[in-house]
């Protein structure tokens, strides 16, 4: 009999563990579980970063980004059209420029520590095709911008590039699987009645703009803006499906190697264009000076570089759509500097153009709101659920 209830007391124990074991397993559990914190911006997924401090690091490195963005376009933008103002000419010099300070990322690049990575890198046949590739479209959009600059006041040249933004909603529906929703139909819309206010306006404003140029002018702004989005939404392409890393020295080389092709294909275009006998001309009768002249260029090269590193560093952290609202949110901050240091006209339908503008802007804003609480909400959910999976273990 005694044998019998030490058995089964012996057996109680091993089969079944005490109230304080069950819940020192559950706390060991819940131990476990990823703590809750807020999503990505990028639609595509939602990553839990692993602690504070790798969160705040996120932010800062988007910050970052965006003041490289902003800072970069309306600085090169303004030099510009600074150059043309003051006598230089030379529209394939002004392309060159645009990609010509490339070399400038090699030094970083050398200086970054590329720690071992459990990702293969890509084929070289394959990453040297996309970097050709790249450079022959940069050159061709590069080219198209400095015929806008040309031959439109920079204020309205800055508004007809916020239609990049429907543009790249349109193509990162068609490459990179983004949602479509209704706010951003709303906003492609409005981008693009905005463009076409500004198309019809061609009484242009502003010292040695072309007359009877600003047509041309527009298109090629418009296709420019087009042929921009297109590489926003490649490259991201790109990144998640070749490279497949977000580093920052993939970033350093991504907009390196590209703009050296773009620069080569520009500078034979400056000589078979017959354009280069004229840049000692421009040189030496450069209104501002013969200094000025080359910190024009020289500004401008560097700020298209900053530019960039922070377009595509915000293309590998969040997402090409979110890249160019932050582009687009630049371009009314251009038309203020133009007003001031160029005496571009506001007219009414520019101002209107403007607000439209803006309204496509916060309609896609608003949009990235609902989705970042959406996503927020179903992190919540999930943890709770988690939570109480660990809670009803035996």
């Amino acid at each position: 009999m005694l044998m019998a209830q030490g058995q089964e007391i012996q057996l109680h124990i091993q089969g079944h563990p005490s109230q304080a074991a069950l819940m020192a397993s559950v706390k060991d559990h819940a131990g476990t579980l990823p703590p809750l914190q807020p999503p990505s911006l990028r639609q595509q997924s939602v990553s839990i970063s692993p602690s504070i401090l790798k969160r705040w690091r996120w932010w800062i490195l988007v910050l970052l980004n965006i003041i490289s963005v902003l800072s970069g376009q309306t600085v090169a933008t303004l030099l510009g059209r600074f150059y043309f103002d003051q006598g230089g000419n030379s529209l394939w010099m002004a392309t060159v420029i645009q990609s010509a300070g490339a070399p400038l990322l090699l030094l970083p690049l050398l200086l970054i520590s590329k720690k071992s990575s459990s990702v293969s890198r890509p084929p070289l046949h394959k990453i040297a095709i996309i970097y050709m590739s790249f450079g022959l479209i940069i050159a061709g959009a590069n080219l198209m911008y400095s015929y806008g600059l040309l031959y439109l006041p920079v204020s309205t040249y800055s508004l007809i590039c916020a239609t990049q933004l429907g543009f790249n909603a349109i193509f990162s529906y068609l490459i990179n699987k983004q949602k479509f929703t209704a706010l951003i139909s709303n906003s492609v819309v409005l981008l693009t009645f905005s463009a076409a206010l500004l198309g019809v306006n061609s009484d242009s404003t502003g010292s040695n703009i072309p007359k009877g140029k600003y047509p041309l002018g527009f298109v090629l702004t418009l296709g420019a803006s087009a042929t921009f989005s297109l590489l926003v939404s490649l490259t991201q392409f790109v990144f998640e499906n070749v490279i497949k890393e977000q580093t920052l020295s993939w970033v350093l080389e991504f907009q390196m190697y590209p703009s050296i092709v773009s620069t080569l294909v520009t500078v034979i275009g400056l000589f078979m264009s017959g354009q280069w006998k004229g840049i000692s001309e421009e040189y030496e009768g450069y209104k501002t000076g013969k200094a000025s002249y080359v910190l024009t260029l020289v500004g401008t090269a560097v700020s298209w570089q900053v530019f960039a590193v922070g377009l595509i560093g915000l293309i590998t952290v969040i997402s090409s759509l979110f890249a160019n609202v932050i582009s687009t949110l630049g371009l009314p901050i251009v038309p203020i500097f133009a007003v001031i240091f160029f005496h571009d006209g506001m007219n009414g339908v520019k101002v209107v153009a403007m607000l439209i503008a803006l309204w496509g802007f916060l309609s896609y804003i608003y949009q990235h709101y609902l989705d970042d609480t959406k996503a927020k909400k179903k992190v919540e959910e999930d943890g709770r659920q988690d939570i109480n999976q660990v809670a009803s273990l035996p």
